[in-house]
């Protein structure tokens, strides 16, 4: 089973490490570097507006593209689980993971990413932003998914056939910006989605700030019980959450809970 996640715009390089704290490397090596390309010909001006971002993002970011090197290291990186810092992470707070289940995220967990196509939790990351939806002109096409194309459902291709037969399915948690990326048609593996509701005003509806924290949570939820079916995930109850049966499909699991905390 392999868990999919969206990054997070926002990011911490300030919070100390633990010590001795194993690191991988991005799989796309190459992409990334194209990318960054790219970016480094855009002005403050220009990225501001291809990325709607203030003036003071986009001069951020433009020295990080310039800063961006190809070689990782403990000065210009740090492990992606541990450097985005968004709603979703909050929810997953992998900082509190032992050695052995961050072992176990690093085996299931894929992060989608505009600018290194997929991480692993201890992949090293270099800041940047890069929003999957971004109309970035490239070789391939007007935008980024032009550019990932097939390559990142291959990849996931080349991760579930790694696992049991019982247990190739892919949970999405991912935004559908972020899903978007992943070739529908080229991937082999069967999709299961979770989406989190609220009671609000009368009905239940998927408010966004509480459903991006309710991912991380699912993500912890599983990398805590080391999850190896669809139906231990069924009983995730984490913060008042509980599955909707009646509201459910095998493709498509809908939790909900009354009281938002």
């Amino acid at each position: 089973m392999l868990l999919l996640l969206s990054p997070a715009k926002s990011l911490d390089y300030d919070t100390p490490l633990p010590a001795n704290l194993p690191h991988s490397l991005p799989t796309f090596t190459q992409e990334p570097l194209e990318l960054i390309e790219l970016l480094r010909r855009q002005s403050p001006q220009q990225l501001s507006q291809l990325m709607d971002i203030s003036d003071k993002l986009a001069a951020l970011n433009v020295a990080r593209y310039e800063a961006f090197n190809p070689q990782f290291t403990d000065a210009n990186s740090r492990q992606a689980l541990l450097a985005f810092n968004g709603d979703v992470y909050e929810g997953l707070q992998a900082s509190s993971l032992s050695a052995q289940e961050l072992d176990w995220a690093q085996q299931h967990l894929v992060i989608l990413s505009g600018l290194y196509g997929v991480l692993r939790p201890l992949d090293r990351m270099q800041p940047y932003r890069l929003e999957m939806g971004t109309r970035l002109q490239n070789a391939r096409g007007a935008n980024l998914y032009q550019f990932w194309g097939s390559r990142i459902a291959s990849y996931l291709n080349q991760r579930s056939a790694q696992q049991p037969d019982t247990e190739r399915t892919i949970i999405n948690l991912a935004s559908q910006e972020y899903f978007k990326s992943v070739d529908l048609k080229h991937l082999q593996a069967p999709v299961v989605e979770c989406a989190f509701e609220d009671f609000k005003n009368g009905s239940y509806k998927i408010i966004s700030f509480h459903a991006k924290r309710a991912r991380g949570l699912m993500a912890r939820f599983a990398i805590q019980r080391r999850a190896r079916s669809v139906a231990e995930l069924e009983a995730f109850d984490l913060d008042g959450y509980a599955l909707a049966p009646a509201t459910s499909t095998p493709r498509r699991l809908v939790f909900r809970r009354k009281t938002s905390h």
